[in-house]
């Protein structure tokens, strides 16, 4: 690996073009959609599901004055996920392709296209609908273990990190690599492309900046995956 195809350099070049103006548009519209449909469910859900919840909670004295709260808390903690799925979902099936197609003709036209846009297409959905599911299924099932102290700062980082990598990674090599290429490198490189989902689902966790985070994901992943191809290729003698 080279200097420039560091993980520090990978970040500083995805925070580069995350600056540019075309890139802010589709950072800003698939978490504003995905929230604005999602608020439109919880407006009518959120009263009922939470009474549901309150229902399901022991009888305990202590529960009798504080159950409404913990349902709350409970509702958002089932929303928050929903959200944030949706919105990985419009980035990577339309937002992504039109960021990969800029990136890779400034940045790695080095690097052909081996794969099928079609295939890419389809197989992207099928990949972050597939992710997606394990992703909310693991996050409900995990959902006690928030009652753990700390455990409210580490599990929703972790599926988010998870999430990331799994949904990205796909997308970022689906239609420049050879699916045997695409299998070489996620097993090559998995500890830098779980490292890559950690940093992204940090930032997905701060104020105002999470609203960026997933178009900072997909260059992240972009670049990291690009470069990485192109890395692969050189050493096996492959010039295009």
């Amino acid at each position: 690996m080279t200097a420039t195809d560091s993980l520090p350099q990978i970040v500083l070049r995805a925070a580069r073009d995350l600056l540019r103006p075309e890139m802010l548009l589709h950072a800003l519209w698939p978490p504003l959609v995905a929230l604005a449909l999602w608020s439109g469910v919880a407006y009518f859900a959120w009263i009922p599901v939470s009474e549901w919840v309150v229902t399901q909670l022991p009888e305990w004295s202590w529960l009798t004055w504080m159950g409404a709260w913990l349902a709350h808390i409970a509702v958002l903690f089932v929303f928050a996920p929903l959200v944030y799925f949706t919105a990985l979902l419009l980035v990577a099936v339309f937002a992504l392709p039109r960021m990969m197609a800029i990136v890779a003709a400034r940045d790695y036209p080095d690097v052909s296209r081996q794969g099928s846009v079609s295939a890419a297409l389809w197989g992207s959905l099928a990949n972050t609908l597939v992710a997606g599911a394990i992703f909310i299924v693991g996050w409900l099932v995990t959902l006690p273990l928030l009652l753990i102290p700390g455990a409210v700062l580490v599990l929703p980082i972790f599926w988010a990190a998870w999430l990331n990598q799994r949904a990205f990674r796909f997308d970022a090599l689906a239609e420049h690599a050879l699916p045997a290429e695409r299998t070489t490198l996620i097993r090559r490189e998995k500890g830098k492309l779980y490292l890559a989902g950690l940093v992204s689902a940090l930032l997905a966790h701060v104020p105002l900046l999470n609203l960026f985070s997933l178009t900072f994901t997909a260059l992240l992943f972009v670049h990291l995956c690009l470069a990485s191809l192109r890395r692969l290729r050189s050493e096996n003698g492959i010039t295009v």
